[in-house]
């Protein structure tokens, strides 16, 4: 009988106490409750979902927060097409914003056909693991042509040619800037469209030195810097550098006496060189100078 009562009691207990916890989460969640507005869960639904951060948030939940609370505008997210963040902006009855689309570009144009091999790399296929070992082109700040950055695009923007050069898809890349994180020679930058001139170089070595390298190095010749507007471009560290506060298309010209077209004009992923450019017709890529 003892034992009865003593099941009896400990049931009584716990049932009383299930629901004098239960009662206590229903007063906490009421109390702790917070708001969260309905409207990020349907701008959330019309994005993307790659969480690329390009925009500049965590993801893409946290860009639809601030979507929603006023603090960024749509057409920061430059995945979604342009329609689908207007689509977000009539429903919040906001502005769509003006961004302008941001590409990756790379400053080297120093494919195996143009630039000079010195040792064999024979290890790990990657960039990260050939810069360790200290790559195999002669110009040591020349990209090494394995591809890291092509494996980590998520969006195919990017693709080895059969110079193991990257090309860039303007039409696909979204600025995620994972190709710029992952170069070991910080090649990639991320540039908005409007930044036409560009100087596909990065060899800061005396310019016979540097030519001797790459047939495409830039040699700090000047050419660019007398023929564009003042203050547009100027020599430091023995390349050419560009004042894009100071860009406006007309400054092509800066383009057309660079001897090596190092220096060139980008429309999208189309590129152009100047009509003093050398023509590079070689298809093969140049011996390797000595196997390591």
């Amino acid at each position: 009988m003892g034992t009865l009562h003593n099941i009896l009691f400990a049931f009584a207990f716990m049932a009383g106490l299930g629901v004098l916890l239960a009662l206590f989460l229903a007063v906490a969640s009421k109390r702790l409750y917070v708001f969260e507005d309905p409207r990020i869960d349907e701008v959330e639904e019309m994005l993307p979902h790659s969480n690329c951060g390009a925009c500049g948030t965590a993801g893409c939940r946290n860009f639809a927060e601030q979507v929603v609370n006023g603090s960024i505008e749509p057409a920061r997210c430059t995945v979604n097409p342009p329609a689908q963040n207007l689509s977000i902006a009539e429903m919040l009855g906001i502005s769509m914003g003006d961004v302008e689309k941001r590409i990756a570009r790379l400053a080297c144009a120093g494919g195996r056909h143009v630039a000079k091999m010195r040792a064999h790399y024979d290890g790990l296929n990657s960039c990260a693991a050939a810069a360790v070992a200290g790559g195999g082109k002669s110009c040591t700040w020349g990209c090494l042509g394995i591809g890291d950055c092509a494996d980590v695009c998520d969006f195919d923007a990017i693709t080895m040619d059969r110079f193991s050069l990257p090309v860039v898809d303007a039409a696909k890349c979204t600025a995620c800037g994972d190709c710029v994180d992952v170069c070991p020679k910080g090649l990639f930058s991320l540039q908005v469209e409007s930044h036409k001139l560009w100087l596909a170089c990065c060899n800061e070595s005396e310019g016979d030195i540097a030519e001797a390298a790459c047939e495409v190095a830039c040699t700090a010749c000047e050419r660019c810097v007398v023929d564009a507007a003042p203050g547009l471009i100027s020599i430091k560290n023995k390349l050419a550098v560009i004042d894009y506060s100071k860009n406006d298309s007309a400054q092509r010209a800066a383009i057309e006496r660079c001897p090596t077209g190092a220096i060139v004009w980008m429309e999208g992923s189309n590129i152009s060189k100047g009509k003093s450019a050398k023509k590079i017709i070689r298809i093969e890529p140049l011996p390797v100078i000595a196997e390591a």
